[in-house]
């Protein structure tokens, strides 16, 4: 389930992206920077499905937003952990 999750999790994202830009190739930097991104998730213990979703989309759009895969990972996983709190029923 692990590779599956990632690669759907992969695959939801990339898709939304798509239909938000119209312009990107299907084989664009980004899709890499993405899966290198849920892969690192991956290696860190993480393997919900739906956390894989709500990084990914949420690593996508910082991307855009900061230029700088860094910088976005760092969004991304602060997006995360917000989640995370709030599934666990505690404030950050």
């Amino acid at each position: 389930m692990n590779a599956q999750a990632r690669e759907g999790a992969c695959a939801f994202a990339w898709r939304n992206y798509l239909l938000l830009h119209s312009g990107v190739s299907e084989n664009d930097d980004r899709r890499s920077a993405l899966r290198r991104y849920v892969n690192n998730l991956r290696d860190a213990g993480q393997y919900d499905f739906d956390l894989f979703q709500i990084a990914a989309v949420a690593y996508l759009k910082s991307l855009d937003e900061v230029h700088d895969e860094r910088s976005a990972r760092g969004a991304a996983d602060h997006a995360l952990a917000e989640c995370l709190a709030s599934r666990n029923g505690t404030t950050r």
